[in-house]
């Protein structure tokens, strides 16, 4: 539960955080009905993620998905589904990043939001979480 709050809260600073971004280019503050459902999906989801993201079988990746990020830590039975369930992330997240720059009326600055809440995500990830930086994969 206490996980499931913290991705609500994150998500929802993750938006009102992209100030620089904002201040630049646009509102990233913009909730609309896609955006909301993208948010809803991403952290009934991240239930099943957390435990992953806890052992190191995943991680945030520097590019604003997730990543599975050690194999071995997913028995080979489950990885199937850790793979559909990773997918499944990556595709809202792209979804998210899409909508909040469609929102704003310039796509163009997908790449902008994209990159703003990858170095979010992983700025919020919590201690002992795997992400990825510029050197590797590191342990947060």
């Amino acid at each position: 539960m206490k996980l499931v709050a913290c991705l609500r809260a994150g998500l929802a600073a993750i938006v009102f955080a992209c100030a620089g971004l904002a201040a630049a280019q646009g509102n990233l503050e913009i909730n609309t009905p896609a955006i909301a459902a993208l948010q809803q999906s991403m952290q009934q989801r991240h239930a099943q993620l957390a435990p992953l993201y806890a052992s190191g079988a995943v991680g945030l990746a520097r590019d604003g998905t997730v990543a599975l990020r050690d194999a071995s830590g997913v028995p080979l039975a489950q990885r199937g589904q850790v793979n559909a369930l990773i997918a499944a992330e990556n595709a809202d997240r792209a979804a998210l990043y899409r909508e909040i720059a469609r929102a704003n009326g310039h796509p163009e600055w997908e790449a902008d939001v994209r990159a703003t809440f990858a170095q979010r995500w992983i700025d919020r990830a919590q201690r002992g979480w795997w992400v990825q930086g510029s050197g590797g994969w590191a342990q947060k």
